[in-house]
């Protein structure tokens, strides 16, 4: 019997639902599948309020740790051949409870000399936050054989508005009735079943080198190479950003954090679409830069510093 233990935080259920649709065609009677869902001891809200959204902003980036239920013995005393770990992204970084949960004792136990299988929902920019969670897997000594990252597929400004329509109204609906639904759509959630398929085949032959291949076969990663550079650039200013507002306390946080917010749409609707305009003005002389950067962020391999 080959055991897999799927785990996850996922806010909205989204990313919940993903999973279990994975499942579904990972599980037959050789393979059993237990979940753990994992529960910061303060709890993050869903709807967001405005001040708690931008508020997590900091620690998220920072990945500062915040205590966490504690998973069930069951799970901790067994050893699992695959675990899939389940995460969304906030700020370009992991989101706090599942970067709390890799930097933890009990993610020591569990991930140590095992093969793991990321998956991702996001709005569209997820690279970097792959990039921290390599980092954090090979401290924990397991082994990334795989990724999929869903994503909104609607235009980045589109995306934008209704993905803040969700995380602040609480329901996952056609903004105004004229927007497309916000986040993964339900077609692609549903989809998400084929993964299932050469996760299972790699897991029962315990033969993971190809699997990542396997799955890239069947459409688990969309790299859009002009999101690259605004990732990476953004993970430059966040930390510049970060590194300011987690030293301000009480009020005075309060007021920076109201100055980072209106950056934050500056960013968005000024800077990101000038940082798209250079992306096409230099894609040809850059176009063997380009493909070597989608087919490192496409793979499960993690670039020496």
């Amino acid at each position: 019997m080959k055991e897999v233990l799927i785990i996850y935080y996922s806010q909205t259920g989204q990313l919940f639902d993903i999973l279990k649709n994975i499942a579904s065609t990972i599980s037959v009677e050789k393979v059993n599948i237990s979940y753990c869902e994992i529960i910061p001891k303060k709890k993050f809200p869903f709807p967001w309020k405005q001040e708690e959204f931008y508020g997590a902003f900091p620690e998220t980036f920072l990945q500062i740790p915040t205590p966490l239920e504690a998973i069930p013995s069951e799970i901790l005393q067994n050893k699992y051949d695959l675990v899939i770990l389940g995460y969304t992204t906030w700020y370009l970084t992991p989101s706090i409870p599942i970067n709390s949960f890799l930097k933890s004792e009990e993610a020591k136990l569990l991930l140590a000399n095992t093969p793991v299988v990321t998956v991702s929902a996001s709005r569209n920019m997820w690279i970097m936050a792959q990039e921290k969670v390599k980092k954090l897997l090979i401290a924990n000594h397991a082994k990334l054989v795989g990724n999929i990252a869903l994503v909104d597929r609607n235009l980045n400004h589109i995306s934008v508005i209704t993905i803040v329509h969700w995380l602040m109204g609480g329901k996952k609906t056609r903004m105004l009735g004229i927007f497309p639904k916000p986040g993964v759509s339900d077609k692609d959630i549903e989809a998400a079943s084929r993964f299932g398929v050469p996760i299972k085949e790699a897991l029962l032959q315990n033969e993971y080198s190809n699997l990542q291949q396997n799955l890239l076969d069947v459409g688990a990663v969309k790299i859009d190479p002009s999101l690259i550079a605004t990732d990476i650039r953004g993970n430059v200013v966040f930390t510049k950003w970060a590194n300011h507002l987690i030293k301000k306390e009480g009020e005075e946080r309060k007021k920076w954090l109201v100055y980072f917010k209106y950056y934050l749409l500056f960013a968005i609707w000024l800077i990101a679409p000038i940082v798209f305009i250079v992306f096409l003005l230099t894609y040809i002389p850059m176009y063997r830069k380009i493909q070597r950067d989608k087919a490192y962020y496409s793979s499960v391999a993690l670039k020496q510093d």
